[in-house]
Order: C-alpha cells, then sequence, then structure tokens
C-alpha cells in the first residue's frame, strides 16, 4: 500500500528532492502528456531537474505539449514519478523496468493499483491537470503560460471539452485560472475538438455503418478492425476520442468501441457511460478499470468473442 499525500504534502515532497523523471501511460492521451508537460515546466520554474521518459506512442496531437522534456539517454535520476496511470501495467515498454521503482503517483483514478511509495490521489478530479495544476500552484505560486497551455490541455481532453460527467465545479474554476494566463484557448479547442482528417472522417464513416445496437438501443457496440483502418488511412492521432462516437448517440445510455491493435485476437475497448451505468464495473471483469462514466481494457479475444462477452456482463445493468 502507498503512503498517501495531500497536494500541499505532495509540493513539499517535490521541494525537498530533486532529479525526477516523469512517466507517462501506454497509449498516452491529452490529460498524461498535458499533466507531465504541466508539472515538469513547473518544477523547472523552482530550479528542479526533470525530464520526461519518451513515449514513442505519443501522436502529433499531444506530443508537442511535452516533447521539449523528454529525457536525453543517460539521464540520472533520482526519483520517478508517474502521472495519470492507474497500474504498472499501463507502463510503456521503455518504463517495463521501473516498474517497482515509483517513487510518487500523481493520479485521478480511483482504481490506482498504490504500486507507489507515495501516491497523491484525488478521484473526484475529472481529469489528472486539475491535480498538477493544485500542485504547481503550491509550488510555485501560480501557474504560468507556458505551464497552463499544457495543464489546458490535460483537464479539457479529459472533460471531452467540459461536456462529460465528471465535470465539477472545481474543473471549471480550473480552466478559467488557466486561461486567465492568456493561452490561445480558442485555437486549442478547434485543434483538440473541432478538427477532423480525411482519414478519420472516412474511419467514422466505416464504425457508423457497422455499429450495433442492443436492449432497445440503450447499448451501442461500434467495431474497429485493422482492415478499417488501412483502407481509411486513418493514423493512431485518428483514434483519439473515437470512442465517443457510439456513445454519443441519442437514447444511447452505453457506448462501446471495440478497437483490433496488433493481431485480430488483441484488442483494446473502450466503454463510455452515463448514469447510472457503470463503465468502471465492465472494464473490471476483462481485468481493465478507469472511471464509472469511462473506462478501458486491453482482451486478448477476437472482436466477435468480445462482443459475446460484453452482452453478458452488461444484460443484467440493462434488465
Amino acid at each position: 500500500m502507498s503512503i498517501r499525500l495531500t497536494s500541499k504534502e505532495t509540493a513539499d515532497w517535490l521541494v525537498e528532492r530533486d532529479n525526477f523523471l516523469i512517466l507517462t501511460h501506454r497509449r498516452p492521451d491529452g490529460d498524461t502528456l498535458g499533466s507531465a508537460g504541466g508539472l515538469a515546466t513547473g518544477l523547472r520554474e523552482i530550479g528542479k531537474t526533470v525530464y520526461v521518459l519518451e513515449n514513442e506512442e505519443a501522436t502529433p496531437r499531444y506530443a508537442p505539449y511535452v516533447e521539449d522534456f523528454w529525457a536525453p539517454k543517460g539521464y540520472a535520476f533520482e526519483h520517478i514519478i508517474t502521472v495519470d496511470t492507474a497500474s504498472p501495467d499501463l507502463f510503456t515498454q521503455n518504463a517495463k523496468d521501473y516498474r517497482n521503482r515509483v517513487a510518487l503517483s500523481i493520479d485521478h483514478h480511483g482504481s490506482n493499483a498504490e504500486y507507489a511509495e507515495y501516491l497523491c490521489l484525488d478521484h473526484s478530479a475529472a481529469a489528472c491537470g486539475e491535480l498538477i495544476y493544485e500542485i504547481v500552484t503550491l509550488l510555485t505560486g501560480s501557474v504560468t503560460h507556458d505551464s497552463a497551455k499544457r495543464l489546458y490541455v490535460a483537464v479539457s481532453t479529459d472533460t471531452g471539452c467540459f461536456s462529460f460527467g465528471n465535470v465539477t465545479a472545481n474543473t471549471f474554476a480550473v480552466a478559467s485560472k488557466l486561461a486567465e494566463t492568456g493561452i490561445p484557448v480558442a485555437e486549442i479547442n478547434k485543434k483538440l475538438f473541432r478538427s477532423r482528417s480525411r482519414g478519420r472522417v472516412k474511419l467514422e464513416g466505416l464504425l457508423t455503418s457497422g455499429l450495433e445496437f442492443f436492449f432497445d438501443g440503450q447499448l451501442a457496440i461500434a467495431t474497429i478492425t485493422m482492415d478499417m483502418i488501412e483502407s481509411s488511412a486513418a493514423t493512431e492521432d485518428d483514434m483519439d476520442n473515437i470512442a465517443e462516437v457510439a456513445s454519443g448517440i441519442e437514447g444511447v445510455k452505453m457506448g462501446i468501441t471495440i478497437r483490433e491493435l496488433t493481431a485480430p485476437d488483441d484488442c483494446k475497448i473502450s466503454v463510455r457511460s452515463i448514469e447510472p451505468y457503470d463503465s468502471n464495473a465492465v472494464c473490471k471483469f476483462f481485468g481493465g478499470g478507469g472511471h464509472k462514466s469511462a473506462a478501458g481494457s486491453t482482451i486478448k479475444k477476437p472482436v466477435e468473442e468480445i462482443k459475446e462477452l460484453l452482452l453478458e456482463v452488461t444484460r443484467k445493468s440493462f434488465q
């Protein structure tokens, strides 16, 4: 079990130490990369040495907010920090050797496995970026423009541009403080939420044409195969937030997207739901997790078998 720290205690812990390496999770989203970049910026502003372990899966959408901090070869760090990473199972391949060496985990997932020596956890936060904002403010007195744009990416992406059920009054308060630094909010929002490549549009067309509905239309299951990705010329960047397509349909209470990864029997499921349905409970059945409204898991089974299992797992919820 980890030693629990408040945000204030976490800031004090950081002040007392130096030479940090920050880890982000596999298939990185805006929250993990934005949180890493925002924390690294704040730590450097108080004179600390800090780098982020390069995440080779970072896409062009989010990489610019953290790539300036990629750790140089041979960097002699002393303390490992993870952000927005609930379990060592989510570590990138180049971080596998660090599974038992994490000093501090900063997270907002109630499913955190408590693998770090110290844990700063707030499962009421809509995004890890909210928690990082509080810590950076305690460290520096205020959040600078440079840190704010990274943290805005973290908070806005994990809330669907403030449209998800995880949004709280504090989420809006944090976003307001970040905007006050003069960051280009409209520009960031357009890039992240209103711009789609041709590949993404073609992929969405294939996805929607194959949608399946169950339990009187309350459950929608979408499938993305490797052939669909290839035929639409979609990139990994185009996969961002694609799980919202199924869940955004009128009358759908739970949307599940099944995506083939490197092989037909290696898949990822992304579950999105509204009250009272529980995405986390569905994904926990498969060894994954997340939040009640949004969760995910990887499953080494073919698509059709996964569908059958999903229907078994969700049936009671819709009866």
